[in-house]
């Protein structure tokens, strides 16, 4: 996973949901369709993708898809 585009396209295809790079963008609250357990598929996920633990009390506090996105590529990283 190398761009916040790489996160979207993980959460249409491994999640279902039809979210645009746009979407990114958004209060979490705004993306349609969007619930905690998609929150924490994507963490699921998200380590599996990344090879490392993903901070999940980060990832509670990411406002947005591409905030998420920052927490899992910086996660573990000096």
């Amino acid at each position: 996973m190398k761009t916040v585009d790489d996160l979207v396209t993980i959460i249409r295809d491994e999640i279902g949901l039809p979210v645009t790079p746009a979407d990114a963008e958004l209060p979490l609250p705004d993306v349609i369709g969007w619930d905690s357990v998609h929150l924490l598929a994507l963490c699921v996920i998200l380590e599996r993708e990344t090879a490392r633990p993903i901070s999940l009390p980060d990832v509670l506090e990411a406002p947005t898809l591409k905030a998420i996105y920052e927490v899992a590529v910086s996660t573990g990283q000096s």
